[in-house]
């Protein structure tokens, strides 16, 4: 999909110098090995290929063979992956035998080289292999891509435990938070930027170039974060859109005919999707930052902002519901609430249908679940876990909030505001780690008691 209005950046003068390292690289690959090894779409070549690479020497002829492993692993089909990937597993771990050996001299001798010796023993080729590989040009992307094909993975079908901490471990560093920058995306942003954008949205679909203009308007706003090696490719981004007074429903704040004001003072920051972008750097941390910058920049340009809040689903919510119902979890105290909701949850019954006795029943249960429902310690919807832990408070709780197939499916329509208020969010955070305190305003917790 092209942007309608501009062409593609072209590649610059690095791109041109490193096209020429790689063409040496490649002569000087040829020479070495004598005519090219075909290892594409066998997974045990490749195999031996990545053994190749972690025993390069040459830093020219390395990147093209890493690039050639890049490539050819690209051009794998799924089932030749799973058996790449058991490879990995099998030849590129840890030596349990050399890690037993070196921790025993250290603990005759904690000299520093022993030390030193251990850290190279407990250290696996698989991080060896991907550090290099990751020097080839998109060697950062393709590992992220190659991370989230494992754990794309049906559970049980390869055991790729170690290899998959390996890659993880790695990704935690070269993504960690000093390396990413945040930038405004607006209209005038690259079109492969903004095709990424519509791609990768995953909260509320966008319909296209249209659909993404008008959530681009004056009083919206759309912040990403990018990493130096994949410049044109978000990490994550969130959506914002500016008003005056609370969001209780979605609809408004996406509708594709909504007007452009020229809003000069407005004094809330609804934050209603936020996209997590690579599957493979799942686990891996950044929308608390995202959110606690955004708000900071946000504040500092438009200081007629004060509130700064979410629009937010429960995405877990019906299918607490459905199990409660089913039998198969308990909330017996909510007997009568559970009756009345029933129908909506069997989908027999329309949202707009409900008389006001439902929804308050449905607003209960929700108000309920978010506050009582636990993970672990912690509550049992996952947005919920992100944005407490953040230090954000449950503010309100909406009926109706997102009428959408996928909206009802997720919670009965119903929608949630998290508020981040700048004085508390360090409290709130502590009370949640510290205690598993759920902060939530008195009206949210008056609405669970009901």
């Amino acid at each position: 999909m092209n942007h309608p209005f501009r062409s593609r950046d072209q590649p610059g003068a690095f791109s041109r110098v490193l096209d020429s390292i790689l063409e040496a690289g490649r002569t000087l690959l040829s020479l070495q090995r004598g005519p090219a090894e075909q290892f594409a779409g066998n997974p045990e070549r490749l195999g031996k290929a990545c053994a190749e690479l972690v025993e390069h020497r040459g830093e020219a002829s390395g990147l093209v063979l890493a690039r050639e492993i890049l490539d050819a692993y690209e051009n794998l089909s799924w089932e030749d992956r799973e058996q790449f990937f058991a490879i990995l597993q099998r030849d590129f771990s840890t030596d349990s035998n050399s890690v037993v050996h070196a921790a025993q001299r250290y603990e005759s001798d904690p000299a520093h080289e022993r030390l030193d010796a251990l850290r190279r023993a407990i250290e696996s080729p698989c991080l060896k292999l991907f550090r290099r590989l990751n020097m080839a040009p998109g060697g950062t992307s393709a590992l992220v891509a190659l991370r989230g094909h494992m754990l794309s993975l049906p559970p049980g079908r390869c055991e790729l435990a170690a290899t998959e901490s390996d890659l993880k471990h790695l990704l935690i560093a070269w993504f960690n938070r000093g390396f990413l920058e945040l930038q405004g995306v607006d209209w005038d942003s690259s079109a492969r930027v903004l095709e990424k954008i519509i791609e990768y949205e995953a909260v509320h679909e966008i319909n296209g170039w249209d659909d993404l203009r008008n959530r681009l308007k004056r009083d919206r706003r759309l912040f990403a974060f990018f990493h130096p090696a994949m410049p044109d490719d978000p990490i994550i981004f969130v959506e914002v859109a500016l008003g005056r007074g609370s969001a209780s429903a979605i609809e408004p704040l996406i509708r594709s005919e909504r007007a452009d004001p020229c809003l000069t003072k407005p004094n809330t920051a609804t934050f209603y999707s936020i996209s997590n972008c690579h599957k493979g750097l799942q686990g891996i941390s950044f929308g608390n930052f995202l959110i606690k910058q955004v708000a900071a920049d946000l504040a500092s340009e438009l200081p007629s902002i004060k509130r700064f809040e979410t629009l937010s689903p429960v995405p877990s919510f019906a299918s607490w519901l459905h199990k409660v119902i089913a039998g198969k979890a308990q909330c017996e105290a909510l007997d009568k609430e559970l009756h009345m909701v029933r129908p909506l949850v069997a989908e027999a019954e329309p949202l707009d249908s409900s008389g006001e006795a439902v929804q308050q029943a449905g607003l209960k249960l929700c108000a309920h679940y978010l506050l009582n429902e636990k993970h672990g310690d912690f509550p049992a919807d996952p947005v919920a876990r992100f944005h407490l832990g953040n230090g954000a408070a449950l503010d309100q709780v909406h009926w109706a909030a997102d009428t959408s197939e996928v909206g009802r499916k997720r919670s009965l329509g119903i929608m949630v505001n998290y508020l981040y208020e700048a004085g508390d969010i360090e409290k709130n955070h502590e009370a949640y780690f510290g205690e598993a305190v759920v902060v939530a305003s008195k009206g949210v917790c008056k609405l669970a008691a009901a």
